[in-house]
Parts: structure tokens; sequence; C-alpha cells
């Protein structure tokens, strides 16, 4: 389990195809990762195979790289880095399970003031469960549903600090991204489902 709140900032530095899929090498500021710790890479769950001195190897199944965009990683991708949460830890984001529903793409970019607001189509996988100042997670972090101008469009706000310490202040459009949606909605949607579907829609 995650909070969004993206603890660090590191970069692809090799690609290698192994036995246990696509493993990437990741250069980072940490020195104290385990082997078996899960660690969030733009959002997305991934077990510590080896770690060292400021670097550490993870490896991306088929099913992993057909949802997200590991398959287009290259030595160099800059990439959101987040350590699982501990219990008694606080939660400054919200409660993000490190799977991505979807991969959205980069509509536009542009300032209003001092913030950076980014809009992204987003897949009806995803889009169903957002609402209006509720949570959502782009490449791993912790965003407030800022609009939605439009059907399957996703409108966030990005803040200065975020745009210095995350990818988000790099995105152009056309970029795609690793969205997932607030757990919390899905739960409520799989509970109502039964009351709400009709018969022919469950079988």
């Amino acid at each position: 389990m995650f909070t969004g709140l993206v603890e660090a900032m590191g970069a692809v530095g090799q690609v290698v195809e192994t036995a246990a899929g696509r493993e990437f090498r990741i250069d980072c500021a940490w020195s104290d990762l385990s082997p078996g710790e899960s660690v969030a890479l733009n959002g997305a769950c991934l077990t510590v195979r080896e770690a060292g001195d400021r670097w550490f190897t993870v490896a991306a199944v088929a099913t992993t790289l057909e949802r997200t965009t590991m398959g287009s990683w290259l030595d160099g991708t800059a990439i959101n880095l987040e350590r699982a949460m501990r219990l008694g830890d606080r939660l400054g984001g919200h409660l993000v399970q490190g799977h991505v529903d979807g991969v959205g793409t980069v509509r536009t970019v542009h300032r209003r003031e001092s913030a950076l607001l980014i809009d992204i189509d987003v897949p009806p996988d995803v889009g169903r469960y957002l609402v209006r100042h509720g949570s959502v997670t782009v490449d791993g972090v912790s965003l407030t549903v800022n609009a939605l101008p439009g059907a399957g469009i996703l409108q966030v706000s990005i803040i200065e600090y975020t745009e210095r310490h995350t990818t988000l202040g790099r995105v152009a459009p056309g970029d795609p991204v690793h969205l997932e949606a607030d757990v919390i909605g899905k739960y409520v949607q799989a509970l109502l489902l039964p009351r709400t579907s009709r018969p022919e829609d469950t079988e």
C-alpha cells in the first residue's frame, strides 16, 4: 500500500530481458532497500530483486508490460519512486494500491497563474470512478480531480512543489501516463453493482 506522495525521482539505468521478465535497473538516492521490498515506480508496485548503493532492480512480467508504459522505458527514463507505507505513517495523499488501472494520454498542458493544469484523456475503466474533487493517482502521484472538462477527460492541477519533485513537471501533449482510480470508488461500485445491474448484465 502507498500514499501517492513521491519520495524521490530515479532513472532507468539499464533494461535487459531475463527469465523473470523485463528487468530494470533503477538508479536512485536510496542505499537501504532490501530484496523483496515493494516500491512503486510511476505508481506501479514492483518487487525489489537486488539492491545496492543507490540502485535496485525490478522485473516486469508480460501482464504488467501490457497494462503499463514499461514496455517503452529506455535507459535514462525518469521515474517517480515511492516505498511502501508503514503502519503509523502519515497518510498525506490517499490510499494507493500501486495497481495501474489504465494508461491515459496527456491532452494539453497549460499554466494558470501558479498552477500547471494538465488535461488527460482517460480510458472508461478509469473515468467511471472519477468525481470532481475526488482522488486519482497519475504516474504514482496522489492528486485531486480538479475538473472533468468533458467525457473521458480528467484535469489535474499541479502545484509548484509537485512540478519540481516529480516527472509531472515534464509531461507534454501525447505523453502516456499511468492512472489508478480511488480504491474506495471501486469498492462502492462493486457493492452497488448487484443492485443497479439488470439480470442480463451479470450473466
